[in-house]
Formats: C-alpha cells, sequence, structure tokens
C-alpha cells in the first residue's frame, strides 16, 4: 500500500529535477500525477517515465496557462490532494549589473507564478490537502550574484507562512522545501551563465556541504513526499532544508 494511494497530485516544473523526481515518487506511492513543463519533448519523455501521469504544457508565470493546467484536472474528473508548486528559476546577477529584464523574470517567474498557482488551484483543493512550495537555501546564504533569485524565494517562504494562517480552515497545510546545491540540469545551465567550467562548479558547491558532497533530486522528493504524506499531517507554515547541513552548521 502506498502512501498516497488514491490521490491526485500536481507537480509544476515536473519535467525534469527536482519535480521529475518528485513526481515519479508521487506516482510510485500510489498517486496519479498532473505536470507541467514548458519543453514538450521534456514533457512527453517524463509522462513516459513516471507512468501514472498526465502532463500539460505551459509556464506558470503564464495564467493561460495555469487555466489550461486546472481545467485538465478539472475535466478529468479530479480533484488536488498534493500540489507541489516547484516551477522556478531566476537570472544570476550582482547589483551592479542586474537588469530589469532579469528582475522581472525571476519575480515573475518565483513569486507571481508561484502564487498565481496556488490561487488557481484553490477550488480544486480538497480539504485536507497539503501545499508544498519550492524555497531554496540561497534565501538565507546571501550569495554574490543571487540577491534577486534569493529575494524571491524569501517572499516565497513568506507566502507560506500566511496560506498556512489563511487556508487552516479547511485543513490545508502549506510548507516550504528548501533544497540546497542540488545536482540537478539546472547546475549545467548555472556552468553556461556563468562561464565556469562544470566540474569546477560541482567541485566548488560540494566544498560548501558539510556532508562533502551535492544532493541528489531523489533526495529532496523524499522530503516533498513526507510533505505530502500522512506523516506530517501536524506540520504547517514551516520549512525544511534539504542543503546537506549548508546552512545549519
Amino acid at each position: 500500500m502506498g502512501q498516497l494511494d488514491g490521490r491526485t497530485a500536481v507537480v509544476t516544473g515536473g519535467s525534469k529535477g527536482i519535480g521529475l523526481a518528485t513526481a515519479r515518487r508521487f506516482a510510485a506511492e500510489g498517486a496519479y500525477v498532473f505536470i507541467t513543463g514548458r519543453s514538450k519533448p521534456e514533457l512527453d519523455a517524463a509522462v513516459d517515465s513516471i507512468g501514472a501521469a498526465t502532463g500539460i504544457p505551459g509556464d506558470v508565470s503564464d495564467p493561460a496557462d495555469l487555466d489550461r493546467l486546472f481545467e485538465a484536472v478539472r475535466q478529468a474528473g479530479r480533484t488536488v490532494d498534493v500540489l507541489f508548486a516547484n516551477a522556478g528559476g531566476g537570472a544570476i546577477a550582482a547589483l551592479g549589473t542586474v537588469t530589469e529584464q532579469q528582475i522581472d523574470y525571476t519575480l515573475g517567474l518565483n513569486v507571481r507564478g508561484t502564487l498565481l498557482t496556488v490561487q488557481k488551484a484553490l477550488p480544486l483543493l480538497n480539504d485536507g490537502a497539503s501545499v508544498i512550495l519550492t524555497g531554496s537555501s540561497a534565501a538565507v546564504a546571501g550569495a554574490e550574484g543571487l540577491g534577486v533569485y534569493a529575494a524571491s524565494k524569501a517572499a516565497v517562504r513568506s507566502l507560506a507562512r500566511t496560506w498556512a494562517n489563511e487556508l487552516r480552515g479547511r485543513g490545508i497545510r502549506v510548507n516550504t522545501v528548501a533544497p540546497g546545491p542540488i545536482d540537478t540540469p539546472g547546475v549545467e545551465t548555472m556552468a553556461a551563465e556563468t562561464g565556469q567550467a562544470l566540474h569546477d562548479l560541482r567541485a566548488y558547491q560540494a566544498g560548501r556541504i558539510p556532508l562533502g558532497r551535492m544532493g541528489r533530486a531523489d533526495e529532496v522528493a523524499g522530503t516533498v513526499l513526507f510533505l505530502a504524506s500522512d506523516a506530517s499531517t501536524f506540520i504547517t507554515g514551516t520549512e525544511i532544508y534539504v542543503d546537506g547541513g549548508e546552512n545549519q552548521i
């Protein structure tokens, strides 16, 4: 018997990285999963690897795409037990060089996109549902070049606190998972944007971690599963770091 038998989960940004690892874990535990992604080929491949899943192409910063996502859930005759608002990203730029476009992109994706995702899911969320947001250890690390990204993830953490309070009457729990350096395709993107060799970037990231390595997407997925399951029914409004001790020791 799986921890999510008979439940319906929605995972944004579910075509790769942490989102894909989590969607696979949800399905393995008995859930039917709806995932989003901006790349149709990646999304199709992800659905094939998950099994019990439907892929809806879209960008969470576009309200029309979110409407299509939740309409697909509704048309399938389902309501939502677990919402993992995971899609995110952002530009890397220091204070002196960050552009208005980079600010708008990062805040639009991480803050506006997360807010609209949860807002548009509300009519379909079952009482007692679990909502999990993706934060980041960057929100407290003060890493150079990540000021806007870190601020956007701090905003996500703040939203989780407010929503946990606003939705308590329906028994809906809202929590945040804050990954540290995780070895996902995003690391390759960061290396390309910063001009670093991928090997050097991975070594630098691992050197900051007390456990001496970068994390894996499935390790974050395990924490998200915990927050989605009945094992965490007395946990809401909190943030769980999955950072190998980076910001804890």
